[in-house]
């Protein structure tokens, strides 16, 4: 290496190779040849990971100016053959979804991919649908509820506590959960979470912080809920210190609320603007991850997925606190999320897009529907998985072919015949809507080792 910063080094770092590189070394010529070569190569690796900070640098800013042409909208075409990809449970699995699937697979920055046995069609990426990729990021890939998550929590009752108590229960779920666009708490939460310095930092992110300190400890619509139930442990935890037996549990499934999905949509339509891809694989659009926009879509996105465990942890305390209980196990995970992972010797971006993190040993919850059990998981690390799982049953009917197939009698007598109290929810989210667990299940044996079941007695949702 010689002492003098020289285009060649500039190129290796990434730079095009043009007339700004000229430009720049001929203003360090006459403004900054005294200065060590080490420190010009380090400002110059800091131009690549946050151009916008030398924009106006009178080194840097040809570079920058060049830079962000070259980030310019750019248009791709899929590739002919799909990368590898495993599919779980495939007779179980609409053709919509699996074609979703292949789609994703085709896209020039695709390492690998895999579809859970929960697996329905959505926007982008199927649900359950699970896609590795090189250094960059899909907005739609994780989805617009950033961070939808479960969370549970096992107090030292019996498992059948709620029993005869069903009225007091209710009315304990009435008061301290929130559901839908318009219900937040009265007396106001806080958590550690609103002094990240993103908040500060990343506009979306402080334009939202207000909105989302409101809906702290509140859950979204659809198949968000809070429940109450027994959970049974027939090997117990014993890492934990719990031996085998039923104990009463409180479980909730809810999101990032507004916060979250206001960055998916900021993002996508950022992504859009700048990946043009072909109609049926438009939701699909990347951020690259060594560019500005793909590095504040990623701190966006692990922020709104610490607000969604914040709304869980601010949910169970006052559950928790209601019940005058202490939790002697608590777990949670996140099923639509994007993650730095280690595939086949190389770090990936790894999106589960309704997808349970499996690896081995880890914990998770898999839910079934407001009558059918739910299962405390223990992840096997199947490579062929990208070491996932299902988040759920998985729906069979959609919610309009719900409301235009299924009656109100038939929903109630189903919720009726499992002795089920149901506050809220609607025929959308009737158990019909959903696969048999049990089945999905035993579609993942390999992914996973079942450790307890829940069954739901009290269930609150949004309506």
């Amino acid at each position: 290496m010689g002492n003098k910063l020289n285009g060649r080094d500039l190129i290796k770092l990434g730079f095009p190779n043009d007339t700004a590189i000229q430009k720049v070394l001929g203003y360090v010529g006459r403004n900054r040849r005294h200065e060590k070569k080490e420190i010009l190569l380090a400002e110059a690796k800091s131009v690549l990971q946050q151009p916008d900070r030398f924009k106006n640098d009178p080194t840097w800013h040809f570079l920058v100016q060049n830079f962000e042409n070259s980030l310019a909208q750019r248009t791709y075409s899929l590739l002919n053959a799909p990368a590898p990809f495993s599919i779980f449970g495939a007779n179980e699995i609409d053709a919509l979804a699996k074609n979703q699937l292949y789609d994703a697979l085709r896209l020039p920055i695709a390492v690998s991919g895999a579809l859970m046995p929960d697996a329905h069609a959505g926007y982008g990426l199927p649900i359950g649908g699970v896609l590795a990729t090189h250094n960059a990021v899909i907005p739609y890939g994780v989805g617009v509820d950033i961070g939808c998550s479960m969370h549970l929590t096992l107090f030292n009752l019996p498992g059948d506590f709620a029993k005869g108590r069903e009225d007091q229960m209710v009315a304990l779920l009435r008061k301290h959960t929130c559901f839908g666009m318009k219900e937040v708490h009265v007396s106001k939460g806080d958590h550690v979470i609103f002094n990240h310095v993103a908040f500060s930092e990343i506009p979306i992110l402080k334009k939202l912080k207000s909105k989302a300190y409101l809906q702290l400890g509140t859950s979204g619509g659809g198949n968000h809920f809070v429940e109450l139930g027994s959970m049974r442990l027939p090997e117990g935890i014993s890492e934990n210190g719990i031996p085998p037996g039923d104990y009463f549990a409180l479980l909730s499934h809810s999101g990032s609320r507004s916060l979250g999905a206001h960055v998916a949509q900021h993002y996508t339509a950022i992504a859009q603007s700048l990946c043009k891809l072909p109609k049926q694989v438009q939701h699909l659009a990347w951020l690259d991850l060594s560019h500005s926009e793909g590095q504040d879509y990623w701190r966006a996105m692990q922020v709104a997925a610490e607000y969604a465990t914040a709304c869980h942890e601010d949910i169970h305390y006052r559950i928790s606190k209601a019940l005058g209980e202490k939790a002697i196990f608590t777990i949670s995970n996140h099923h639509n999320l994007a993650w730095k992972e280690r595939y086949e010797e190389r770090e990936v971006i790894v999106h589960r897009k309704g997808a349970t993190p499996a690896a081995r040993n880890q914990w998770g919850i898999i839910p079934g529907s407001m009558t059918a059990p739910g299962f405390l998981v223990q992840g096997k690390g199947n490579a062929g998985a990208l070491q996932s799982a299902s988040h759920g049953a998985g729906r069979v009917l959609s919610r309009s072919k719900c409301k235009a197939t299924l009656t109100r009698h038939e929903f109630l007598k189903a919720i009726k015949q499992k002795e089920v109290r149901l506050i809220g929810g609607g025929i959308d989210e009737a158990p019909m809507a959903y696969k048999d667990i049990h089945k999905v299940m035993a579609l993942q044996s390999d992914l996973v080792d079942v450790r307890g079941m829940f069954q739901p007695k009290i269930v609150r949702m949004d309506g």
